[in-house]
């Protein structure tokens, strides 16, 4: 049998110590210079890594090589504004997120990102640029904004995949600024899908948001949430979080099938083509049908018509309003209840909003009103929305 002595061991050792270091040397030489270094990748002078087949590759390298891919392209945006307070009038500043959508310098955002905006101003990596406003859905909560590219510096463009045929479980990824954060990347699954999201401010419903528990927070608005080739499924948008803090792990995103089908329009026109009837809307409800004497309790009051509208032309009558003596506004007489459009029921802005969504200006439909507490059905060309209904 063979016997190492004490002196052989510790030569071995020091033998295998070097050769480890000598190896950890040439592996970290070789890591340098194949561009992975973090100075290398945020100077910009790299092309964009590209991503492995999620099959194929670990979760943590699937984040990794989607981080680098992707984050050049997201931005940060600065709203600069003014309002109005108490003791006069005082600047205002926000943020948010968008994405590179095109290499001439169009941006992907939420509409709430932009809003009131007297500048923009978008950071792209360590870059600056002011920015101008191109076009804004409130229906949808989107925005595009340009800011043009520079000689020497040539844009990240984030790809857009396609949210329908998304299941709940997928993972994603978001990208965004939170809290100022400079471009941080979260992880999740899709939590759920076709959630209605409300906005309180505007009263209006987007349909289908994506939910997701990837973490969320204020500055990641307008961000993109991708799946793991590194497409942008979605624009991050909202968090729940009941006591208006952080996130919860509830996050919605507006499917960006929406964006694509929407985006055209307002690159090339600024808003997007929507039809209107050319009504305001009342509610109704049992109080008000009992004092009316209505024989429904479900339909919409047509509160005003606008003049040279669709429902103008088609003798839509408005409600007649006046003032009790502490000068509130009080209903007097009910005209015309808007019951359903091509068949279909309306009760509340959302269910209108949803009869109309696959109709265009110029299109024709059929609208059942209970007038006199008699039904009846006229047809009615719908118009264009106008700029104050936008």
């Amino acid at each position: 049998m063979y016997r190492v002595s004490g002196k052989q061991l510790v030569a071995i050792a020091m033998l295998a110590a070097v050769f480890s270091a000598l190896v950890i040397v040439l592996a970290q030489r070789a890591f340098d210079r194949s561009g992975n270094n973090s100075a290398s990748v945020f100077s910009g002078s790299l092309e964009p890594i590209a991503v492995a087949d999620p099959t194929v590759a670990t979760d943590e390298q699937n984040n990794i090589e989607i981080y680098h891919a992707v984050s050049p392209g997201v931005v940060n945006i600065t709203n600069r504004g003014y309002q109005q307070g108490l003791f006069g009038v005082f600047p205002s500043e926000g943020s948010g997120s968008g994405s590179i959508i095109d290499e001439k310098g169009y941006i992907l955002t939420n509409y709430h990102v932009v809003s009131g905006a007297q500048q923009l101003e978008v950071q792209v990596e360590n870059d600056k640029y002011p920015a101008t406003l191109v076009g804004t859905d409130r229906d949808n909560d989107l925005a595009v904004i340009k800011i043009e590219p520079s000689s020497d510096h040539r844009f990240t463009v984030v790809r857009l995949g396609a949210s329908q045929g998304l299941q709940v479980g997928q993972k994603v990824l978001a990208i965004g600024n939170p809290f100022g954060l400079q471009r941080t990347l979260t992880t999740g699954i899709i939590s759920g899908l076709e959630r209605p999201l409300r906005d309180p401010a505007s009263r209006r419903t987007i349909n289908g948001a994506i939910q997701t528990d990837a973490a969320i927070n204020p500055g990641n608005s307008g961000g993109p949430l991708l799946n793991a080739k590194g497409e942008l499924i979605g624009i991050n948008t909202a968090i729940y979080s009941p006591n208006g803090g952080g996130s919860v792990g509830i996050g919605f995103a507006v499917p960006v099938d929406i964006a694509k089908k929407i985006v055209p329009d307002l690159i090339s026109k600024g808003y997007v083509s929507r039809p209107w009837l050319g009504i305001s809307l009342l509610p109704l409800d049992r109080r008000t049908a009992r004092r009316f004497n209505l024989s429904v309790e479900e339909g919409i009051i047509i509160g005003t018509v606008a003049r040279g509208s669709g429902a103008a032309e088609a003798g839509l009558r408005g409600a007649n309003v006046g003032e009790d003596g502490w000068g509130n506004v009080v209903l007097q007489q009910i005209n015309d209840v808007l019951l359903t459009i091509n068949g279909k029921k309306v009760s509340n802005a959302d269910d209108l909003q949803n009869a109309l969504q696959d109709k265009k200006p110029g299109d024709t439909v059929q609208v059942e009103l209970l007038r006199n507490n008699n039904r009846t059905t006229v047809s009615l060309r719908l118009s264009e929305r106008p700029p104050q209904e936008r």
